[in-house]
């Protein structure tokens, strides 16, 4: 049985002094999801969120209609032109966005320290 998706927001400052949203997200990453996903993406004053950080850490699994909200995600931030960075994701989980090309959008890595450093 999926579980519920569930998302917050935080700020957070990288160490070169960038202000960043990190957007926590919590259970299964499913078509029941958009509230969560879009909706809290959506959410952010696009004039100041400008490096978003996405948080898989306790994502249990993500399906093809969870993934198609990513990737619509990851055009919204495009088009806006914010930098999307995301972290947590398992070795499946990092295989198949790369396979379907968001690793094109958002920059993938293991922790959110890695992630940090990197903006």
């Amino acid at each position: 049985m999926q579980s519920e998706t569930k998302a917050h927001v935080e700020q957070l400052t990288s160490p070169a002094g960038h202000a960043v949203s990190v957007l926590r997200f919590e259970g299964d990453i499913a078509s029941t999801s958009k509230d969560a996903v879009l909706g809290t993406y959506q959410a952010l004053p696009k004039e100041t969120a400008k490096l978003v950080l996405l948080d898989f850490t306790k994502v249990d699994y993500i399906n093809s209609s969870g993934i198609a909200l990513v990737i619509q995600m990851l055009i919204e931030a495009s088009n806006s032109g914010q930098k999307v960075y995301a972290f947590g994701l398992s070795a499946h989980f990092t295989k198949v966005f790369t396979m379907v090309g968001i690793a094109r959008y958002a920059g993938l890595f293991p922790s959110q320290a890695e992630a940090l450093a990197a903006l």
